[in-house]
């Protein structure tokens, strides 16, 4: 598994997709995808997004991908840092999103952080 983060228009989706050749076909966006078709596909970005839609199921859905998709590319981003947010909604996906990240980075060959388009390699070796 390849986990892609950094903050939101970093050009991670554009590095992901450009670095692994992965055609958009290929794909599912976390916004809008169908969720049952996900771990047949190569890439999912925006996978914050998923996790909003996916709400309590989330941890278990992303612990279920990563046991049963080790070759998936997922994209996400970074919504942890500045503010805190009001509404106590947008807290509990703002954890979720942690949490889930820590699963996918825990499960991951290899982590790279986007940031300007500039990928770092955090954890595992990019050759």
């Amino acid at each position: 598994m390849i986990m892609i983060t950094g903050g939101a228009y970093q050009g991670k989706t554009r590095y992901a997709s450009g670095r692994y050749g992965i055609g958009r076909e290929y794909m599912a966006d976390g916004k809008n995808c169908d969720i049952s078709a996900v771990s047949s596909l190569r890439m999912i970005f925006n996978y914050h997004e998923l996790v909003k839609r996916l709400g309590d199921e989330c941890i278990g859905f992303t612990q279920e991908l990563c046991r049963n998709s080790p070759e998936m590319i997922i994209v996400i981003d970074e919504i942890g840092c500045g503010i805190v947010p009001v509404e106590k909604s947008e807290r509990v996906w703002r954890e979720n999103v942690g949490r889930c990240g820590c699963i996918i980075a825990e499960n991951s060959e290899l982590v790279i952080r986007v940031v300007c388009g500039i990928p770092t390699v955090i954890k595992g070796d990019a050759r």
